[in-house]
């Protein structure tokens, strides 16, 4: 018989966070697979559980996880921690458990606090739809690929970050998406707990005068559908009938199919693109 994989939410700064069957689930198990255990033995001596540690993080995640799959495949149990928040969220985790799929080894999640949920609930903008990024890329070319996709970005969009890396992070969003609504979150759960809902240029000037402090989540107001309507509208009308139906018929739309989407562009009727290119063909 496998054993089980558990993914063991742990707090994201307060103790009290963790839950009854966390605690159970980290008593009972045989192997607790934690990202920094120098981080974690603080958690486990702080609620009296016997750990059975071992590391699991970034820079072992692909050789580690095989060896933790053996043990899986020996029977034991283990459960899944990272340093805060739920596993499998911007950490390894998703590594182990693609490959406990792979052997057909069975996995439970065992719920709690993951700091983006808990930011976007805090945040005071739109939750029904949301895009989350976790930490941009560090690589400057990657770094620039994700922010150019999220410059039309509708939904609400989560970003983490470090305090010593917010100044340059703000400024890079500004550029990228211009002055928009945003919520910083510091320190969730913890003592210092703070939700500044502004806008990205005025956290720039706050940052030029002060020197961020604590773990930071960024939520950010998505583009409204009416400025993606405007820009587009902008877009279609500079250029001329002809160029706008070139742009389609080189997508593979046949010419009708083209004119159809031309009128809808340009808000126009079918019949009068046709006429119109009508009267430039005869002139």
């Amino acid at each position: 018989m496998y054993g089980k994989l558990y993914l063991c939410a742990t707090p994201i700064g307060n103790l009290e966070d963790i839950t009854y069957r966390v605690l159970r689930i980290l008593k009972e198990v045989d192997i607790i697979a934690a990202e920094d255990t120098r981080h974690s033995i603080k958690l486990m001596n702080h609620f009296e559980i016997d750990a059975k540690m071992t590391s699991y993080h970034e820079f072992n995640k692909f050789e580690k996880a095989e060896v933790l799959i053996n043990q899986l495949k020996d029977g034991k149990n283990i459960a899944l921690i990272t340093d805060a928040g739920t596993p499998g969220i911007s950490d390894p985790g998703e590594v182990l458990v693609s490959r406990c799929f792979d052997e057909g080894i069975v996995v439970s999640s065992v719920p709690g606090p993951a700091a983006c949920i808990t930011a976007l609930t805090m945040s005071g903008l739109s939750t029904r739809r949301f895009a989350f990024e976790a930490f941009l890329p560090r690589e400057k070319r990657d770094r620039q690929r994700i922010l150019e996709e999220l410059k039309n970005e509708t939904r609400t969009i989560i970003i983490y970050e470090a305090p010593h890396h917010l100044k340059d992070t703000i400024n890079e969003l500004y550029k990228t998406l211009g002055d928009r609504r945003i919520t910083l979150l510091r320190e969730l759960t913890k003592k210092f707990e703070e939700a500044d809902r502004t806008t990205l240029l005025a956290l720039i000037n706050r940052f030029s005068s002060e020197e961020p402090k604590g773990e930071c989540v960024l939520v950010i107001e998505g583009k409204s559908f009416e400025e993606i309507d405007e820009e587009n509208q902008q877009k279609w009308e500079s250029m001329s009938i002809e160029e706008h139906m070139e742009y389609y018929l080189n997508q593979g739309n046949d010419k009708k199919s083209a004119m159809k989407l031309v009128a809808k562009d340009r808000g126009v009727s079918k019949r009068d693109i046709y006429n119109y290119l009508l009267n430039l063909e005869e002139d």
